[in-house]
């Protein structure tokens, strides 16, 4: 005996059944997102292995001014530079600091090579569980070599004669070092999705670069900078991350109601550098969230 269906009642069910797939999302969703992460993140450390000069050049870059410029300041009068024991002493945390923005700068670079040679418009169309793996495995990959970096500057500066914070100091370090390559690595990524081409990209990375590191206090302190210089250092993210973790290098104790830093508009305690890191990172995170959804939704 043949089966009747009732012709209204096998759409209805039909539509019923795929809005329900698609409100809901399957149990699985997390896990493909996690692994897609992972591929991706895999993808870029292959990509390293093959060209290891990179990785290679992110270290000697930051070893040679530990070596050079504390070379420089050997000599110099004691207590010259705050609380410092010699010039190597206060250069470790602007080195450290420096080492991790620059890094998490050229973090837009494989996105953008990528654009250019059309691998990312393969992943656009791929059936992906969430495009923003795309993201989430470049913040990763560019965490991965600040830490490494940042944890071979710690071992040069103690060799030259810096010393070494103290553990709950070294894990302040690692935090400072990641929330800091977190919000660089948003900017830079929503510069790769915004930016025609690599060589726009290219040309903010050489202009911004070495602006804010003069106009920071990695290479001197505040007290030795002209009023307006001080105002500008101030207001730039890169000194709250240098200062705290100067603070830990030249304390064998610290709290978040340390002073850090005299600025012009008054004295900066360690919670509030820390703040205004958390608040540098999560304004990047935003401000790019419109030009990521644009690129990858």
């Amino acid at each position: 005996m043949s089966q009747t269906v009732t012709p209204s009642s096998s759409p209805n069910r039909l539509s019923d059944s795929l809005l329900d797939n698609r409100i809901q999302p399957s149990s699985s969703g997390f896990s493909d997102f996690v692994q897609e992460t992972l591929a991706l993140t895999r993808r870029l450390f292959i990509q390293l292995q093959r060209r290891p000069s990179t990785l290679l050049a992110g270290i000697i870059q930051p070893v040679m001014w530990l070596v050079l410029f504390g070379a420089l300041f050997q000599n110099m009068p004691q207590g010259l530079f705050g609380g410092s024991q010699n010039y190597g002493q206060f250069l470790a945390a602007g080195v450290i600091v420096f080492t991790a923005f620059g890094g998490a700068l050229n973090a837009g670079l494989p996105v953008m090579f990528d654009r250019e040679f059309g691998f990312l418009n393969r992943l656009l169309v791929a059936p992906l569980a969430s495009r923003f793996s795309i993201v989430l495995a470049s913040a990763i990959f560019i965490a991965s070599l600040s830490l490494v970096q940042t944890l071979v500057i710690l071992g040069m500066s103690a060799v030259l004669g810096a010393g070494l914070p103290s553990l709950s100091g070294l894990l302040l370090v690692v935090l400072i070092v990641l929330t800091l390559t977190l919000g660089v690595t948003a900017l830079s990524l929503g510069l790769a999705f915004s930016l025609p081409g690599h060589i726009e990209l290219i040309a903010v990375i050489f202009v911004t670069n070495l602006p804010l590191l003069f106009a920071s206090t990695a290479l001197a302190p505040l007290s030795f900078m002209p009023k307006w210089l001080q105002i500008v250092a101030s207001l730039n993210p890169l000194s709250y991350a240098i200062e705290p973790i100067r603070y830990i290098y030249t304390h064998s104790s610290w709290a978040l109601s340390s002073i850090v830093m005299q600025a012009p508009f008054g004295s900066v305690s360690m919670g509030a550098a820390l703040l205004v890191l958390v608040g540098f990172s999560g304004l990047a995170l935003l401000s790019i969230r419109p030009m990521l959804r644009r690129a990858l939704i």
